[in-house]
């Protein structure tokens, strides 16, 4: 699976783009700002209907324009297909697939298997818990369909018990009846949540361990630990022995919702012990396990974005990544640097085909 063709109208710092890609590596140089990362955003955008920085899509249309458009075209299996994701400000956002516009977006999340590296991520290390669990959630929703509708069913059902709390709160009474309806629901979801992110977890992590030993040439042991309220006791049990808290907190204070990974090197935690070097090591790890993940779940090689990803990290893990790409065990690849001598001196040893591309103010030229 790979992109041959992306074309942009007004997205972000890019007025209007046709390039044609490599179906291996893609590289992309270019002073920071010049809109190499935007690049990258458009592609996501076409495999999750989504900016990977921004929630509120209107944000990505480029200023003093009305919309924006993002095409590509893949070759999947041996078959061509266009993907088309347009907004217009103050309309719907509109995702089509061969021509045919999906009724709900959530039926277009696995077709394109992406993996993202960006700076971004170490927010995954340095911020809270909602982040660990958008990134369990943005894997596992790649090949499991029913996984996401749960997820949506969930957050769903989590708003209006905790509305519910609220309007206890303001209007003074108390209905345990009603709120039986919501524990049942989110318990029954939350459940099947639990299972798939334990389960997932479990098979990523000696995944994780062989390539953080691979970049790093050494032996520290990596961890992600699962923390989750679900597993020891029935979920109901534990609503349910809060309702008095709840009704004091007016939110709903046991659940799935507040799992969390601990991200741990050398039995200690990432955000506390880790060097800038080590936490891009570790980010680069378990991006490229997730990668491994998703291959062997869905039959394709997902295509892998490495955005900036060689800053930070010294000569010796920049060399041991370039090897990891070049290899044939990896599909299409999405690189940017800052520094064009810098790029070509890591690819000269390469004998896999790759492009370049010099981005210049939302300009892009082969070179």
């Amino acid at each position: 699976m790979y992109l041959r063709k992306l074309s942009l109208l007004n997205f972000k710092t890019y007025q209007e783009l046709d390039i044609e890609l490599s179906p291996k590596l893609n590289c992309f140089v270019g002073n920071n700002g010049v809109g190499k990362t935007n690049l990258f955003d458009s592609i996501y955008y076409l495999a999750f209907c989504k900016s990977y920085f921004n929630s509120l899509d209107a944000n990505n249309i480029r200023h003093s324009s009305d919309f924006f458009m993002i095409q590509g075209e893949f070759e999947i299996d041996g078959q061509v297909e266009k993907i088309h994701c347009a907004l217009r400000r103050d309309q719907k956002k509109k995702v089509r697939r061969n021509d045919k516009e999906y009724q709900k977006l959530a039926d277009h999340i696995g077709l394109i298997p992406l993996v993202m590296v960006s700076p971004s991520d170490t927010s995954l290390i340095l911020e809270g818990s909602e982040e660990r669990r958008r990134y369990m959630n943005g894997v596992i929703s790649q090949y499991d369909r029913q996984y996401l509708d749960d997820v949506i069913r969930y957050n769903k059902a989590l708003t209006q018990r905790n509305r519910l709390l609220k309007d206890f709160s303001k209007q003074r009474y108390f209905d345990e009846d009603s709120l039986f309806i919501w524990d049942d629901q989110l318990s029954l979801l939350g459940e099947r949540i639990y299972r798939r992110r334990s389960d997932f977890i479990s098979q990523l992590l000696p995944i994780f361990q062989y390539y953080y030993d691979y970049i790093s040439t050494g032996h520290e042991q990596v961890e992600l630990k699962y923390l989750t309220q679900a597993g020891n006791r029935p979920l109901t049990e534990l609503m349910r022995e809060t309702h008095d808290k709840d009704k004091q907190l007016q939110f709903t204070s046991v659940g799935i919702h507040r799992d969390d990974l601990v991200l741990e090197l050398a039995g200690y935690p990432m955000k506390q012990q880790g060097s800038q070097g080590q936490q891009k090591t570790y980010l680069v790890a378990l991006k490229m396990a997730q990668y491994d993940f998703l291959k062997k779940i869905s039959n394709l090689r997902p295509m892998i974005l490495l955005d900036d990803v060689f800053d930070k990290l010294d000569a010796n893990r920049v060399t041991q990544i370039i090897k990891l790409v070049s290899e044939d065990h990896f599909g299409q690849i999405f690189i940017t640097d800052t520094n064009m001598k810098h790029l070509q001196a890591i690819l000269s040893g390469l004998t896999a085909e790759y492009r370049m591309f010099q981005v210049t103010d939302g300009q892009i030229s082969q070179v």
